[in-house]
C-alpha cells in the first residue's frame, strides 16, 4: 500500500507513477485519497479539541461545586453534555473517514522505480540483456505437448479426468524429472545463503491482503468457501507473511528465505499454441526466494536475486533473455520486475520462467513489517522472485535438448533424476 505522507507531499510524482502503471482514473482517485485524508485530519483536529474541552470542563465543574457556585456547575454541565455528544459525533465521522480513505488507498497499486520504461503491452519491455545459442532442432522435432505423449511422462487426460484441464498427472520419468528439478533448486538456493521454509498452501484474507493479492486478485485465486481460506498463488505469500506485525532486529536482517510449493491460479481460460501442455495450468510446482531488506540494500539484492536465477538458468544449458518489465506490463504490487524467459525451440518463442521482483515498501506498509533503528521503527522492503517456476523449464528441456534417440537431460540433473535420457 503506498505511503499516505508521500502522496500527501508528492502529488505529482504519484500521479505520473500512476500514469506510468497505466492506472485508470488516476486524478480521481488521488484527489479523493486527498479529501478523505482532509476530512480525517480535521476531523481528528476538532476531536481532540473538544476532547481537550471536556477535560478542562469536568474540572471546572469541580472546582464551581467546591466553590457553592451550583447555577455556574449546572451550566458547565449542560456545555460538557454537548461537548460528549459532539465527541461521538466526530469519531464517528473519523471512522467514516478512515474507511473511506482505505478503501481507496488499497485500490492504487505501487509506483514504479525511475528505472522502469514507459509502455503498455509486453512488446514494450526492455531487453536487458540475452545469454546462450539457440538451438537448431534436427528435421521432425515436435513441440512438448507430442513429446509428452511420445514418451508417456505426463498425462493430462488423466489430470482431465480427476480434476479437470489444467491438472496435469506426471508419470514416470515425467514425475523424476519434477522431483529432481525442485530438489536441485532447493540446493542451489541453500549454497546462496537462503533458509529453507515448508509453508502452508492455504492462507487466509489477512495474508491475502498482506502480500497484494486481495483486494486486487480475488478472481485468480482458488477459495475455500466454507474455511474463508485461498489456496496459495505462489509461495511468496505465506513466505513474507511470516513476518506479518513483525519488527526485525539488525542481527535478523538480511532475510532470505526460499520454499517450494505447489502454486494454484484460477486464470481465464483461452484457445492457442501459448497455452497447449505445459504452458498455462492451474495447478503446478514452483521454488520460491524471498529477501527482507534494508531499504537502502534492496535494489542490491534485486540484481543479486537476478543473477541467481540466471545462475540456474545457465547450468541447464537453457538460452535466455532477461527483460526490465515496463510500466503497463507490471505487476499490482511491484516496484520493478525482471522477467527471465527461455527459447522454446519447437515453439519458436520465449517462455516466462521467472519474475524477480522488488516491491519497496508496499507490501511491509500493510503487512506492519518493520525494524528498529536509533529507536525509531522504519519499513522494511521486500522482495522475491521465481526460482524456478517448473512448468515451461520442463517443457524448455523437452523441446531444446530433443535428438531422433530421445530428450537429453541436462548434466546438472542428472545426478538428481538417476538417468540422462528420456526415451
Amino acid at each position: 500500500m503506498l505511503l499516505l505522507p508521500f502522496i500527501r507531499d508528492n502529488k505529482e510524482a504519484t500521479l505520473a507513477g500512476l500514469k506510468k502503471k497505466r492506472f485508470a482514473n488516476a486524478e480521481t482517485a488521488v484527489e479523493q485519497v486527498l479529501a478523505f485524508d482532509q476530512q480525517r485530519r480535521d476531523a481528528q483536529k476538532e476531536l481532540e479539541d473538544v476532547l481537550a474541552r471536556s477535560n478542562a470542563k469536568a474540572k471546572e465543574i469541580g472546582a464551581l461545586m467546591k466553590a457553592g457556585q451550583k447555577a455556574e456547575a449546572e451550566a458547565a454541565k449542560v456545555e460538557t453534555a454537548e461537548l460528549k455528544t459532539r465527541s461521538k459525533e466526530l469519531e464517528e465521522s473519523l471512522k467514516i473517514a478512515e474507511q473511506q480513505l482505505q478503501e481507496v488507498l488499497v485500490t492504487l497499486p505501487n509506483l514504479p522505480h525511475s528505472s522502469v520504461p514507459e509502455g503498455r503491452t509486453p512488446e514494450d519491455n526492455e531487453v536487458v540483456l540475452a545469454h546462450g545459442d539457440i538451438p537448431v532442432l534436427h528435421e521432425g522435432a515436435l513441440p512438448h505437448w507430442e513429446l509428452i505423449k511420445k514418451y508417456e511422462i505426463i498425462d493430462f487426460e488423466l489430470g482431465n479426468k480427476i480434476t479437470g484441464a489444467g491438472f496435469p498427472v506426471y508419470r514416470g520419468k515425467g514425475a523424476r524429472i519434477q522431483r529432481a528439478m525442485i530438489n536441485f533448486f532447493l540446493d542451489e538456493a541453500l549454497k546462496a545463503g537462503y533458509f529453507e521454509i515448508q509453508p502452508p498452501i492455504l492462507i487466509n484474507e489477512d495474508s491475502g491482503f498482506g502480500t497484494g493479492q486481495l483486494p486486487d486478485k480475488e478472481g485468480q485465486m482458488y477459495f475455500a468457501t466454507e474455511d474463508k481460506l485461498y489456496l496459495i498463488p505462489t509461495a511468496e505469500v505465506p513466505i513474507t507473511n511470516l513476518y506479518r506485525d513483525v519488527i526485525l532486529s539488525d542481527d535478523q536482517l538480511p532475510v532470505k528465505n526460499v520454499g517450494h510449493t505447489p502454486c494454484f491460479r484460477r486464470e481465464a481460460g483461452s484457445w492457442g499454441a501459448h497455452v497447449r501442455g505445459l504452458n498455462r495450468l492451474h495447478q503446478f510446482d514452483k521454488v520460491e526466494i524471498v529477501q527482507i531488506r534494508k531499504p537502502e540494500e534492496s535494489y542490491q539484492a534485486l540484481e543479486e536475486m537476478s543473477l541467481h536465477v540466471q545462475m540456474l538458468l545457465q547450468k541447464l544449458e537453457l538460452p535466455y533473455r532477461v527483460l526490465r518489465l515496463c510500466g503497463g506490463d507490471m505487476g499490482f504490487t511491484s516496484a520493478l520486475t525482471y522477467d527471465m524467459e527461455v527459447w522454446s525451440a519447437a515453439q519458436q518463442r520465449w517462455l516466462e520462467v521467472s519474475s524477480v521482483s522488488n516491491f519497496e515498501t508496499y507490501q511491509s506498509n500493510r503487512l506492519k513489517l518493520r525494524s528498529r533503528v536509533e529507536g525509531k521503527t522504519q519499513l522494511l522492503h521486500t522482495l522475491n522472485g521465481s526460482a524456478l517456476a517448473l512448468p515451461r523449464i520442463l517443457a524448455a528441456i523437452l523441446e531444446n535438448n530433443q535428438t531422433p534417440e530421445g530428450v537429453r537431460i541436462p548434466k546438472v540433473l542428472v545426478p538428481y533424476c538417476g538417468f540422462d535420457m528420456i526415451n
